[in-house]
């Protein structure tokens, strides 16, 4: 059972790997015998994240890449093959509410900020696409690979404000679906693709939303962990039994599915 697990000599590729869950996922799949490719924009944290798993006899790369540059993708892809010569899972973790797409309380709900929309959309949903264009055909080729996108509880029900983040996460949701069909009808069962849903975990974007500056809860935060049946926030390190699973054989019949890992959040009704 154990080995169904192990992603012993996968080739793991991470986007948005200097954030915040973007690290628990870096330290999960390296602990599972992973070879951890750490894509991300912030050279020092991606360095330093890097030389701390060769410190602890694993191994990984850092590239300093853009989501939405296909030369950057393309030069990672090249060096990534150059390294190992394979890959064999993405998790698409980059991404983040865009605060030119949130509509706060008291503004005209029909004078959206169309540019704000459009880079709502752009993070979330194209820097998802794009690295599976880019990596798609070495993943297709490892004969038995994993996609793994984040999805968001803002595509699950509707939550205030943030309606570009909202829309996106979205997207990404019929994406993963829609994908894991048509790879599924074309190359068989050699490329998995599915999703995770988070709850709520702070993180950079998020923390000002939910937290005040001495650590208590703001009113959208408190009104989180009211709709939370288990009562509070969770830890990055709770995704990751889910994304290991997804990446490992243990999922091999698994596509087109989406995890909430949330606490109970999307399922409460609140009565």
């Amino acid at each position: 059972m154990q080995q169904l697990f192990s992603l012993a000599n996968k080739v793991i590729i991470i986007t948005g790997a200097t954030g915040v869950l973007g690290e628990a996922f870096v330290k999960a799949v390296a602990e599972m015998g992973g070879k951890v490719v750490l894509i991300g924009r912030n050279e020092e944290v991606g360095n330093m994240r890097t030389s701390l798993l060769h410190q602890d006899g694993k191994e990984a790369i850092f590239i300093k890449a853009d989501v939405l540059s296909k030369d950057d993708l393309i030069r990672s892809k090249e060096i990534i093959l150059q390294t190992w010569g394979r890959i064999d899972g993405l998790v698409n973790a980059a991404g983040g509410n865009v605060p030119e797409g949130v509509i706060m309380p008291g503004e005209e709900i029909f004078d959206i900020n169309m540019d704000g929309m459009r880079k709502a959309f752009e993070l979330n949903l194209f820097g998802s696409i794009m690295p599976v264009s880019v990596f798609g055909k070495a993943l297709q080729q490892s004969g038995n690979a994993s996609i793994v996108n984040i999805s968001s509880m803002a595509a699950q029900t509707t939550l205030t404000r943030i309606l570009g983040y909202s829309m996106a996460k979205s997207a990404i949701d019929n994406y993963t679906r829609w994908m894991s069909v048509e790879t599924a009808n074309r190359y068989g069962d050699s490329i998995r693709v599915n999703a995770i849903a988070p709850g709520f975990f702070i993180t950079n974007q998020n923390r000002a939303l939910l937290t005040n500056a001495d650590g208590s809860y703001t009113e959208r935060g408190q009104n989180v962990i009211r709709n939370t049946p288990f009562k509070r926030f969770g830890e990055p390190e709770e995704l990751c039994g889910a994304l290991i699973w997804l990446l490992s054989d243990a999922s091999k019949f698994v596509t087109g599915e989406v995890i909430c890992i949330d606490g109970g959040f999307h399922i409460n009704s609140g009565v």
